[in-house]
Formats: structure tokens, C-alpha cells, sequence
């Protein structure tokens, strides 16, 4: 019998060890000798092993790696007790805190199935949640205070591919996110390290550009929306490459294409329309519509997935506050290329977008010397969430106030005014 002619794989393993340097070398900028805690999708190891291996070679000193199973996480909405609802791994994550005091890095692998829990019961699902956010604020504290430098890379696993290509062959399917993937992440450039600094340089001259007009606020006009987003007391814009307080440059996100600065949580007026679904939790949550009053939601309807976008809003106090206001320009790669990818990751830096619940406290000047009750008197959100969603289209206009409320074009139909 003749041998069957073997197919290609369909991730180009060469890119995926590329993505997996990016993610140490430009993601990272791992330390010789700092450990490394990491967190991945079970389909995703063979990144999370060349991740390991190139942080290995970057001189870490160990690398823990933590998967999670969709499988066993269905067995416990499908069997498990009411009480398992309430509960959450606090050992676990007081672990993942102790490891971030001691100094090690943080990086995560997303991939999971978006639409996991799209057939579970919304109440467990919203419980279960809440109990793993309250059991994950002080580690994610580390994270959202950039007390450390972490990074968020993905992995095209088949059940996201399906997603987002629901049409195509299953391995048409993953190579076809691969392909998306890699391009996002720069990683199909001929030397994605240089890339990442030009990229980076770029990011750079946009917000200093920003935090040298020093604006109070940014009006947002187009269809669907008339809102007036207050910026908080000392607020810094971002992107890109940033210091952690342990003194490393790294770039949290891979992709992004964001700048990005912390709203002051009582100076929100107006209401806002989505421009693209919102993907929560297996939940599509599409034709967001919100009204602020005094910085707060008073006022959320969606045409699908209303019940969950009402339930994440009701999380704590925080979560009906923003805690992120985001500029990206219409025309970014991850807007052009036309894929909704169901990955906040990517979604988010196809458009301009805001983000409910917790703020970055790096986002003010001197961001790294103040305590929580200074972050909050300049008018910083905290909240159990961080949850982005997409306000910005090729129709909308932004305008940054000054005090005294003149006008600077700031975005004109969705591209920088200058």
C-alpha cells in the first residue's frame, strides 16, 4: 500500500517559534535569572513549551507553567454541586501573588473557546466569576499596579479557529488564525524584534503628543453617540513598551495598537453605542447601548446578551464606572484585516474602545509612587473587572477638551486628525 502524502501542519512552526521569542525578548524583556509563572489553554503547549525554552535561554530561573482543561472546566458547570458556584482557587492564586512579590514575570497564553460557556446556565457562570475575581484581586493587583512585567500572547487552538471561521475545514480553520495571528503579532516581519521597536517608537510619539496637550476630557460625537469622557486628576497616556516598578521596559499586550490613559471615574456624561459585539464569557453581547450620568451606567440595553452585559454591570460598584479610555485608529492592521476574532486581545485594537471597572494606576504621572487612596482621589475606578469594549468606527469623531472646554481635533472619521 502506498504511504498517503502528509499534510502541512496547519500552524507554520517556525512563525510560532518567532511568536514565542517576540513573547520573551519584546513581550517579557525577561531578566536573567527572574522566574517565570505562565498560564495556558492545554492545546496551547506547544507555544507555552517554546516560550519556556526561550525564556530558559534568556536566563530564567524557572518556569511554571499552569494549563487549564475546557473539558474539566465543563464537567463542573454539567455536574457540579450549587456550592461549587461560590468557590475559587484561592490557594492557587495567592500562590501566583507570593511568586509576583518575590519578582517573577507573568505571562499568559489566551486561546481558550470563546463560546465555551455559551450554553451554561448565565447565573453559575456570572457566580463563578465573581468568586474567581474576588479570589484573584491582590495577585491581579500585581498585574493592573504593573508591579511586574507580564505579557498576553495566543495560540490559534480549533475550537477559536471554528469560531471565527465556522465555514472552513477544521485545519483551514486554525491555519487561516495562525495566519491572523502571526500577522497581528508582527511575527511574519522578516525581524519582528525591530518591527516591535518601530512599532513601539511610533505608539511612543502618539501619546507623548497627547500628554503634552494635557487635555480634562474627550468628546466623542457620531452615530449612536454624544459622550463626553472626563480624564482623571495627573492621568498619563501609554502604550506599547512600558516600565514596570521593578524597572523592566515590556509590552504587556501582543498585538496592540493602542494608547491608552485612565478616565476619572465621576466625570462621564452622555451615552455611547458599540460599534463591534462584545465576546463575554461565551456570551456575544452585541448593539451596546449606554447612558452615563455623573460617571456611572444608569442606563444599559444590548440587542443580544443584554441579561449578561446587565449582570457584569451589577458585579460591584466599580464595574458601571470605566476604568481604561483607549484611541485606536480605524485603519489599525487588526480593523483592516476584517476578522472579528472573538478575543477581546484582538477586537480591542481594531477600534477605539473604553474599558468598565478597574484602572491601571501606571496610567498617572508618578503612577508608581501612589497608594490606592491617592489613585482613587484623582478620580481612579477599582473594581473586581476590566472588561473593553469597542466604541470607535470610521464615523466617529473625538475631540480633546481643555479646561476650559476648547477644542482640539483629536480623531476626525476614525484616524488621527494629525
Amino acid at each position: 500500500m502506498n504511504a498517503q502524502p502528509r499534510l502541512p501542519h496547519p500552524i507554520d512552526m517556525e512563525k510560532l517559534e518567532k511568536l514565542a521569542e517576540v513573547a520573551v525578548r519584546v513581550g517579557l524583556n525577561l531578566a536573567d535569572g527572574q522566574d517565570l509563572v505562565m498560564t495556558a489553554p492545554i492545546e496551547a503547549q506547544p507555544l507555552a513549551r517554546l516560550i519556556a525554552r526561550h525564556a530558559y535561554r534568556a536566563g530564567a530561573g524557572i518556569v511554571t507553567t499552569i494549563y487549564s482543561d475546557p473539558e474539566t472546566t465543563l464537567e463542573r458547570f454539567e455536574n457540579g454541586s450549587e456550592a461549587s458556584f461560590d468557590k475559587a482557587a484561592g490557594w492557587l492564586y495567592e500562590g501566583m501573588g507570593k511568586a509576583y512579590e518575590q519578582g517573577a514575570a507573568r505571562l499568559a497564553i489566551a486561546g481558550d473557546n470563546p463560546m465555551l460557556l455559551s450554553a451554561q446556565d448565565p447565573n453559575k457562570v456570572a457566580r463563578a466569576n465573581r468568586a474567581n475575581s474576588t479570589a484573584y484581586k491582590p495577585a491581579l493587583e500585581k498585574i493592573a499596579g504593573f508591579d511586574i512585567n507580564w505579557n498576553i500572547v495566543s495560540y490559534p487552538s480549533l475550537a477559536w479557529a471554528k469560531t471565527v471561521f465556522p465555514d472552513d475545514p477544521d485545519a483551514m480553520a486554525v491555519a487561516k488564525l495562525a495566519k491572523a495571528i502571526f500577522a497581528a503579532s508582527r511575527v511574519d516581519e522578516t525581524d519582528p524584534i525591530a518591527a516591535w521597536q518601530e512599532h513601539n517608537a511610533n505608539l511612543r510619539a502618539r501619546y507623548t503628543w497627547l500628554n503634552e496637550k494635557r487635555f480634562s476630557a474627550l468628546r466623542y460625537t457620531g452615530p449612536g453617540t454624544d459622550l463626553t469622557i472626563g480624564l482623571a486628576d495627573d492621568h498619563e497616556w501609554s502604550g506599547g513598551a512600558s516600565k514596570a516598578k521593578n524597572g523592566i521596559v515590556c509590552n504587556p499586550n501582543i498585538p496592540t495598537e493602542e494608547v491608552f490613559t485612565t478616565p476619572h471615574r465621576l466625570r462621564v456624561e452622555g451615552h455611547v453605542s458599540s460599534t463591534k459585539p462584545l465576546s463575554h464569557q461565551g456570551t456575544l453581547i452585541d448593539d451596546i447601548r449606554v447612558e452615563f450620568s455623573e460617571g456611572r451606567i444608569v442606563r444599559a440595553n444590548a440587542s443580544k446578551g443584554e441579561d449578561v452585559l446587565n449582570r457584569v454591570l451589577d458585579t460591584d460598584e466599580g464595574a458601571r464606572r470605566l476604568g481604561e479610555v483607549a484611541l485606536v485608529p480605524h485603519s489599525s492592521p487588526i480593523s483592516a484585516s476584517g476578522i472579528l476574532f472573538y478575543n477581546t486581545l484582538f477586537d480591542e485594537n481594531a477600534s477605539c474602545h473604553i474599558a468598565l471597572g478597574q484602572c491601571y494606576s501606571k496610567c498617572f504621572i508618578d503612577g508608581d509612587k501612589l497608594t490606592p487612596d491617592e489613585i482613587a482621589a484623582k478620580g481612579g475606578n477599582s473594581s473586581l473587572i476590566h472588561i473593553d469594549w469597542m466604541i470607535g468606527s470610521d464615523k466617529i469623531d473625538i475631540d480633546g477638551l481643555d479646561a476650559a472646554g476648547n477644542a482640539t481635533p483629536v480623531m476626525r472619521g476614525g484616524e488621527w486628525a494629525e
